[in-house]
C-alpha cells in the first residue's frame, strides 16, 4: 500500500481520471478544482476535498497539477494573478510539485526556480494520449527536472502512464510536449485533408481508412480518430482550443529559439479558425470541419 498522500489540482477531462487511477492504486488523494462537481466526483470515488490549492499542498507529500495554460499555472501555483491560497502558501521544504499542464518551457523553468527558493522540487511532466489514455492509465508522460526527483516519483507516474521518459532538466518536458503537439496536429490536418479529398473524389471513406492505415501512412490519428471523423463524431477527447493553445506555445518557442516552423504555423491557423468559428470545444480531430467548409461538402459515411 503506497504510504504517500498525493494532491491533485485541476480535475478536468484529463485530471479527474488520472486522480481516480491513483486512488485505485491505493494512494490517498486530496483534490481541488475550480468548479465543485469534479471534486465531488473525486470524493465519491474515495478522495478528499482539499478546498484550495494551498489546502491540497498542506495535506500532501507530492502535488500534481493539471491546468489549461501558463497563466493558470503561475496563478494557482505561485499566486501571481492574485489567486487566493495558491499552492506555494501550503508547501513545506522537501516536497515535490509535478506539473502535468502543457505550458511554455520558459514558464516551467521560472516556476521551478521560484519553488526551489522554498525548498520544493519540481518536475514539468506534460501528458499525451487524450481522455482515453487518462482513463486507461496509458498516457505518455514527458518529464523535465532533476533525475533524482524523477526517480523518487516514478511510482506515482507509473500509475498514470505507460511511456514515461525523463527528457532532461526543467523545461525539457515542455519542449518535448511541444514536439509531440507539432506532430499530432500535423497528423490530424493531413488525415482531414486526405479524407475530404477522398470524399470529393467519390471514394469509399471506410475503405480508404482501412487501406492507408496498414501502410506507410499509418499513424495514431488514423487508427484512433479517423473512424469517428468520417461519422462526424467530434466529441472531445482533447479540446481543439487546447490544441490551438499548445500550437501557440510551440510557435512562440520556435520564434524564441530561431527554429523554422512553416508547417506548424499553417496548422496553428487552421486551429485558430476552429476556435473563431465556435468549434473550440470539439475534439482536435474536428479540424476536418474546416476543410469541409472550404470544400462546401461534408465527408461522411452513414452510421
Amino acid at each position: 500500500m503506497p504510504n504517500r498522500t498525493v494532491g491533485f489540482i485541476g480535475l478536468g477531462i484529463m485530471g479527474l481520471p488520472m486522480a481516480k487511477n491513483l486512488l485505485d492504486a491505493g494512494y490517498r488523494v486530496v483534490g481541488h478544482n475550480r468548479s465543485e462537481e469534479p471534486t465531488e466526483e473525486l470524493v465519491a470515488h474515495g478522495g478528499e476535498d482539499g478546498h484550495s490549492p494551498a489546502g491540497v499542498a498542506e495535506r500532501s507529500d507530492v502535488v500534481l497539477v493539471c491546468l489549461p495554460d501558463s497563466p493558470d499555472v503561475e496563478n494557482v501555483v505561485l499566486g501571481t494573478g492574485a489567486k487566493a491560497d495558491p499552492v506555494i502558501d501550503g508547501v513545506t521544504e522537501g516536497m515535490t510539485i509535478i506539473d502535468h499542464s502543457t505550458i511554455s518551457p520558459t514558464v516551467a523553468e521560472s516556476v521551478a526556480d521560484r519553488l526551489a527558493d522554498e525548498g520544493v522540487s519540481t518536475l514539468d511532466a506534460p501528458i499525451s494520449g487524450g481522455e482515453s489514455g487518462a482513463i486507461e492509465g496509458t498516457l505518455s508522460i514527458m518529464v523535465g527536472g532533476p533525475e533524482d526527483v524523477f526517480d523518487e516519483q516514478i511510482d506515482v507516474l507509473d500509475v498514470m502512464g505507460e511511456t514515461i521518459t525523463h527528457c532532461g532538466p526543467s523545461g525539457a518536458g515542455q519542449t518535448t510536449k511541444a514536439c509531440n503537439q507539432i506532430v499530432v496536429s500535423a497528423q490530424m490536418v493531413a488525415v482531414s485533408e486526405a479524407l475530404v479529398f477522398a470524399d470529393n473524389a467519390g471514394a469509399d471513406l471506410e475503405a480508404v481508412v482501412d487501406a492507408i492505415s496498414g501502410g506507410a501512412a499509418g499513424c495514431w490519428a488514423l487508427d484512433n480518430r479517423a473512424p469517428s471523423m468520417i461519422h462526424g463524431d467530434f466529441d472531445p477527447g482533447f479540446f481543439a482550443e487546447y490544441q490551438y493553445k499548445d500550437l501557440r506555445i510551440a510557435t512562440d518557442a520556435g520564434e524564441a529559439f530561431g527554429s523554422p516552423m512553416p508547417q506548424t504555423a499553417l496548422v496553428h491557423e487552421l486551429y485558430k479558425t476552429m476556435v473563431q468559428n465556435g468549434m473550440g470545444r470539439d475534439d482536435n480531430s474536428g479540424v476536418m470541419q474546416v476543410y469541409e467548409r472550404l470544400s462546401g461538402s461534408e465527408a461522411r459515411v452513414d452510421k
